[in-house]
C-alpha cells in the first residue's frame, strides 16, 4: 500500500457509515461543514444542554459521533445545525470528523495533535487540526475555525500557525521557544510536559489512532508529573525526528515501542 493509499483509507476511529454522502471531493469543502457539527463543552454549558449530552465529549469513533448527530437532526451532514443540535466535543472532535469525511471520499488525510498560536498571542494552545495530501504537500486545515473570523487562512495554515507536538518538542529542545508558554487554555496545565504529551498523541494520530486529548498511556502520566528523565526525552527526540520525516515505515516502526503504542482499550 502506498503512502497516499494508507492515509486515504479510514482507521479504527475514522470510519463512517456507508450512507453518509459527501457531495464534493474538494478537500476544503469537505471540511467546511464540520464547524457546524460540533459545539465546545463551554458553549454547550451556556446553552443549558442536559447532562447526558456531554457524554459526546468522551466518544472516540467518528461513526458514533455521526450516529449521535443524525439522532439529533437527520439532515445531511452538509446542513448547518444550530448549536443545540450539534455533538458536544473538543477541537479533537472537529479534526476527527474532518479527517473522516476526507477519507470517506478517498482523500489522503490525517489528524495532527499539537499547538495553535492564533488563539492567544505569544502562546501555543493545545489544539488538533487535520491535513490532507495535495501532490507532494500536506496542507493543514482547521475545521473548527474554517469560515469564521479567527483566522482568514484556516484552509491552509502557515508553519507558524500550528506546531505539531513533535515540532513543538524540537523547538523547545533547541531553545527556540519557552516551553512554559505551551498548554491547555483555561487550565493550569502549561509547560514542557504538555509538549511531551502532545508529541506522543501526534505519533498515534500519524498511525491513524486519534485518541482523546486526555487519554494517557505508556509513561505519559509519569511525564506529566515530571518523573521521567533524559532517556524519555531522548526517545521523544527520536519521535520528533520520525514524525517530521514523513517516512511512513519509520512512523509505523516507532509506534511499536512499548512506551508509545496506544493500548487496545483506548481504541474504541
Amino acid at each position: 500500500m502506498s503512502h497516499a493509499e494508507h492515509y486515504a483509507a479510514p482507521g479504527p476511529l475514522t470510519g463512517l457509515p456507508a450512507h453518509v454522502v459527501a457531495p464534493t471531493s474538494d478537500p476544503v469543502d469537505l471540511c467546511r461543514p464540520v464547524r457546524a457539527l460540533v459545539v465546545q463543552p463551554r458553549d454547550a454549558q451556556a446553552l443549558g444542554l442536559p447532562a447526558e449530552r456531554f457524554e459526546d465529549n468522551q466518544v472516540r469513533p467518528a461513526d458514533e459521533l455521526v450516529r449521535r448527530l443524525l439522532a439529533l437532526d437527520p439532515a445531511p451532514l452538509t446542513t448547518a445545525r444550530p448549536p443545540d443540535r450539534r455533538v458536544v466535543g473538543t477541537c479533537r472532535h472537529f479534526a476527527v470528523l474532518g479527517c473522516a469525511l476526507l477519507r470517506h471520499r478517498g482523500v489522503p488525510a490525517r489528524v495532527r495533535c499539537g499547538f495553535a498560536t492564533y488563539f492567544q498571542p505569544g502562546r501555543g494552545v493545545d489544539h488538533w487540526v487535520v491535513e490532507y495530501r495535495d501532490g507532494a504537500r500536506w496542507v493543514r486545515v482547521d475545521p473548527e475555525v474554517l469560515g469564521g473570523t479567527v483566522l482568514p487562512h484556516a484552509h491552509d495554515l502557515r508553519p507558524d500557525d500550528f506546531l505539531t507536538g513533535g515540532e513543538a518538542w524540537h523547538a523547545y529542545r533547541r531553545g527556540e521557544v519557552d516551553g512554559n508558554l505551551f498548554g491547555v487554555h483555561g487550565t493550569e496545565n502549561w509547560g514542557p510536559s504538555e509538549i511531551r504529551g502532545n508529541a506522543v498523541r501526534d505519533l498515534a494520530a500519524l498511525n491513524k489512532v486519534e485518541v482523546l486529548p486526555w487519554d494517557e498511556w505508556g509513561r505519559m502520566a509519569e511525564a506529566y508529573e515530571g518523573r521521567t528523565g533524559e532517556d524519555y526525552d531522548v526517545l521523544l527526540d527520536e519521535l520528533a525526528d520520525v514524525c517530521a520525516s514523513d517516512d511512513l515505515p519509520a512512523v509505523r516502526a516507532l509506534y511499536e515501542h512499548d512506551d508509545l503504542r496506544v493500548p487496545d482499550d483506548l481504541i474504541r
